[in-house]
């Protein structure tokens, strides 16, 4: 079945910007493995800044407890894992504008859906809360600290960044939404003209009609036409079948002397 041009352009499109997710993601991963480099060749100290647990209980002691237990890059592993989450959905999406799946482009636009809403709460969390710093565990390698450094530094750059990338996964949110309508509804006309096919197919009678009624027709003009013959040059038939019939019962047949 040939795919239709309109499916084809959408999908080209999707590609595309799964493949500036894609990208993003690497760069991502690429920045995550330099770090971890980096913090081989030079461990952080063993001093992680947290609060020793005072004799009195207080809920900031146990969330600090809880924290002291996460590695010292916690925040490099963290962004690490963002970056192959943001390449594993950008391949899903990918495979899915290739084979033009249903399935698969509403796995995608299910993955896509929930991030962008985990960054969304992300963003209002950080501008509501103007301390999120201390609500979130230190990060002993002062990896978090150099890059919020460097993002206020650029904060216009990274603004219409961030505006570019959500624009583009909200755009192919949207873009799978209406391929997968589309599929959906090529689909079911496809199984509607299969089944009015077969329906057509099954009524059809094995042998026509029309060929025995001009099987008829064309032998009774050959009838017509052998019997006009005969009569043009005298050829009566019917004393030779009268004569070949045998007599009913009680009748004599006269003898001629």
């Amino acid at each position: 079945m040939r795919t239709p041009c309109s499916h084809t352009c959408l999908a080209f499109i999707l590609k595309f910007l799964n493949f500036l997710n894609a990208f993003v993601g690497v760069v991502i991963i690429i920045y995550c493995a330099y770090v971890l480099n980096q913090l081989h060749h030079h461990p952080p100290p063993n001093d992680s800044g947290f609060r020793p647990i005072s004799g009195v209980f207080s809920p900031d002691d146990a969330l600090s407890s809880n924290f002291s237990s996460l590695p010292a890059p916690w925040f490099t592993y963290a962004f690490l894992a963002t970056g192959i989450l943001i390449v594993f959905i950008s391949f899903v999406g990918f495979i899915g504008a290739e084979a033009i799946s249903g399935c698969c482009l509403c796995f995608y636009a299910v993955l896509t859906t929930v991030f962008i809403l985990s960054e969304v709460g992300l963003v209002i969390f950080i501008a509501l809360d103007r301390q999120w710093e201390k609500d979130i565990p230190s990060d002993p390698t002062g990896e978090l600290d150099r890059l919020w450094t460097f993002i206020n530094d650029n904060a216009d750059v990274f603004m219409w960044v961030g505006i570019v990338i959500l624009s583009v996964q909200v755009l192919s949110v949207l873009l799978a939404v209406v391929l997968i309508s589309l599929v959906s509804s090529q689909n079911e006309d496809d199984d509607l003209e299969g089944e009015y096919g077969f329906r057509n197919s099954s009524r059809e009678p094995l042998v026509s009609p029309y060929s025995g009624q001009a099987s008829g027709s064309a032998r009774g003009d050959s009838d017509i036409w052998s019997l006009r013959m005969r009569e043009k040059y005298g050829l009566n038939t019917t004393t030779s079948s009268s004569s070949d019939a045998k007599p009913k019962f009680g009748e004599s047949k006269s003898i001629s002397r």
